[in-house]
């Protein structure tokens, strides 16, 4: 491609996505507290949450973190180790707590179970675990992302042997409730609310060992990074146990193991890929020659950003083909071409207006939303009347 039509191609992207990629993100600080419980003195040993929270932790590390693992906490170690970490928190990039262990819900508030906990009523939680509240609190004031991990949906014993306050009637569930995290904090659960997690027969559980297979993949954004772990854990238990992510984040994608490589390929496992860098030799797979299209993006679409007076609008039609138009001081040149997009990627190819110009990445589709990434970052588009 020449001069002026990588220019072109770089405007065309920038209608594609809906704005400038983002900043690639600065060596920040990272932090995280690390905890796997498995001796409990009151109920049976866990297996694997003491190989969980080993294992995380060094890979944690690995990531640049600045790591606080605690082996069977108790109450007092639980407690500290929080209270520090979100004094080092405070102002961070990233902040990360992983509990693996005995974790429960009491009439809605979900709680994490340290291994000197006796628990003979439901009233003494208050005061012998920790809640998830005050977990998600410590890692809520970092500048990029607060993240917790929790595998610890297990079947309790601690339930069966615990006796209820009528004062509260409390009602004690399986797993741990839903909640509704808020700013820049995302909260896994082993297993969605209200379901129990498997132990597994190796080293590790099945969660953290879907985890531990993904965390370190360079260049994937880490909501993906959650979706792979769900499918792998998922694939493993026969949909047993689905694991699921709670919270909301900004536009901006967030790595843990680092921006996708201009020399990275695209591949078929993973759902953020980045096509390589506009300047080199396209990349981009050819378009099956079916040119395959989710039925779930045909349709007209206007890019949401702050251009003012301009719009930018793509109509994608069900026979692989999209035409593209723009209107305002800051158009983009309409052209039309040949367009696949399948299993979360997607490809074009420019053939009338844009000569020689390719493009791709991946897609989400979220309702009357799409969350587009390509070359140069990722933005939304919103479905138009038009």
């Amino acid at each position: 491609m020449n001069r002026r039509g990588f220019i072109l191609g770089l405007g065309v992207f920038a209608a594609l996505t809906g704005f400038a990629v983002s900043p690639a993100l600065a060596d920040g600080k990272r932090v995280a507290l690390v905890i796997g419980n498995s001796t409990y003195r009151n109920v049976p040993t866990l297996p694997n949450p003491a190989n969980d929270g080993a294992d995380i932790a060094a890979a944690l590390n690995r990531l640049g973190f600045a790591v606080t693992l605690l082996t069977n906490a108790s109450f007092d170690q639980m407690r500290r180790g929080l209270i520090a970490l979100g004094r080092d928190a405070a102002g961070a990039d990233m902040a990360a707590v992983f509990f693996a262990g005995h974790g429960m819900e009491i009439s809605g508030e979900n709680w994490l179970i340290p291994v000197d906990a006796e628990l003979k009523k439901d009233t003494d939680a208050a005061n012998e675990a920790v809640s998830l509240r005050s977990v998600i609190l410590q890692v809520s004031n970092t500048t990029s992302l607060g993240l917790v991990i929790l595998d610890a949906c297990r079947n309790n014993p601690f339930v069966a042997k615990m006796s209820r306050s009528l004062a509260l009637r409390a009602v004690i569930g399986a797993g741990l409730s839903r909640i509704e995290p808020v700013g820049n904090v995302l909260v896994a659960y082993a297993a969605r609310d209200g379901t129990t997690a498997l132990d597994g027969d190796g080293r590790n559980s099945p969660f953290t060992a879907a985890l531990l297979h993904n965390i370190e993949t360079p260049g994937l954004e880490v909501t993906f990074m959650l979706r792979n772990v769900r499918d792998d854990v998922m694939e493993v238990t026969r949909n047993e146990q689905q694991p699921f992510v709670y919270g909301s984040l900004s536009r901006r994608a967030i790595y843990l193991a680092g921006q996708p490589s201009s020399a990275d390929q695209v591949p078929t496992n993973q759902a953020n890929a980045t096509p390589a860098d506009a300047s080199a030799p396209s990349r981009v797979a050819p378009a099956p020659s079916s040119l395959a299209i989710d039925p779930a993006l045909v349709g007209t679409w206007e890019i949401m950003s702050d251009r003012g007076t301009s719009r930018w609008i793509w109509r994608i039609m069900g026979d692989g083909t999209y035409k593209f138009r723009a209107e305002g001081p800051r158009a983009a040149p309409a052209h039309e071409g040949t367009i696949a997009a399948v299993n979360g990627h997607w490809s074009i190819h420019a053939n009338r207006g844009l000569t020689g110009y390719d493009d791709g990445g991946s897609y989400e589709i979220r309702d009357t939303a799409a969350v587009i990434t390509g070359k140069l970052g990722t933005g939304y588009w919103k479905r138009s009347l038009q």
